[in-house]
């Protein structure tokens, strides 16, 4: 007989009025609380300057919710020109068949209510924060930056994908395991792998390893090191768990591999850069003074 774990949790936790407040943003807002209390704690321990915490989290989360939203609607919404009404378009000898609706009504974008955030498009927005926030005011290298902060991203990560599962939204294939969860409120009728609480679990292992190469192994000094090391769990762990997850978008069937492994290429190679580049670099003791890109 199969067994399994029925999920059919109310995604809204509460009402005020006509709005609903979901798990998923009151886990969204919590992450990047804690995530800047991190902050707090990490540029304290590196007695850097005691306004930088209030800035990064002003920078950060404005590009993580900026590059969310642009990531998801550009990586994710693309759709058989027919069903939007829409007629396909050629370029050069290629007929597009699929259409974006946000390419076509970009004031689309702002309606964040309706859903669609992208953790590739949240990586992207963060980087871009960053280089922006170092150039600005701290002028130390996006790696130094990112070393520490990814520790928090760690935490906050967790709990989007916490998050996910009270949605009941990116899960994986069935499965005859025991832990599969079957989710009634979509109408499966099939337990599922329940892929967030797999991405929760590497998330964590994220942090722990972070944590120990900062405050144990003194990684700090060696700048990108712990960040690559943090694209390498989390991108090469994304990577492998795409092949038991369900399509996000219908153009994905048929891919070799899908939206979100190839997504995930580029990232995981950069951290292999970074881990290999700190390495050869010699520990900078001290808040340095770097270029941009160091």
């Amino acid at each position: 007989m199969l067994s399994y774990i029925t999920w059919n949790v109310d995604p809204v936790a509460f009402s005020l009025g006509p709005l609903e407040v979901r798990w998923y943003g009151i886990l969204w807002a919590v992450g990047i609380y804690l995530c800047y209390l991190m902050q707090v704690r990490l540029y304290k321990h590196d007695k850097a300057p005691e306004d930088w915490p209030d800035k990064i989290f002003v920078y950060m989360v404005t590009g993580v919710i900026v590059g969310a939203r642009l990531g998801h609607c550009w990586f994710y919404e693309w759709h058989e020109a027919s069903t939007l009404g829409l007629e396909p378009i050629q370029i050069f000898a290629w007929n597009i068949n699929y259409r974006n609706p946000y390419i076509e009504h970009p004031l689309e974008l702002l309606k964040i209510w309706q859903g669609g955030l992208s953790s590739h498009g949240g990586a992207i927005g963060l980087i871009t924060a960053g280089i922006i926030l170092n150039k600005r005011h701290f002028h130390t290298g996006i790696n130094w930056i990112f070393d520490r902060l990814v520790i928090g991203i760690c935490i906050t990560a967790t709990l989007i994908r916490l998050g996910n599962l009270f949605n009941s939204e990116i899960y994986g294939d069935p499965t005859d395991l025991p832990w599969g969860f079957l989710f009634v409120r979509n109408g499966d009728t099939l337990p599922c792998h329940p892929t967030q609480i797999y991405e929760m679990m590497y998330c964590i292992v994220a942090f722990v390893v972070t944590m120990l190469m900062y405050y144990k192994w003194d990684c700090g000094k060696r700048q990108g090191l712990i960040f690559g090391v943090f694209f390498l769990i989390i991108f090469v762990t994304r990577f492998c768990l795409e092949f038991i997850k369900l399509d996000q978008e219908a153009f994905e069937a048929g891919m070799v591999l899908n939206m979100g492994q190839w997504l995930s290429i580029p990232f995981i190679i950069y951290g292999a850069w970074l881990v290999v580049h700190a390495l050869r670099k010699p520990p900078v003791e001290g808040l340095p003074h770097n270029r941009w890109w160091e």
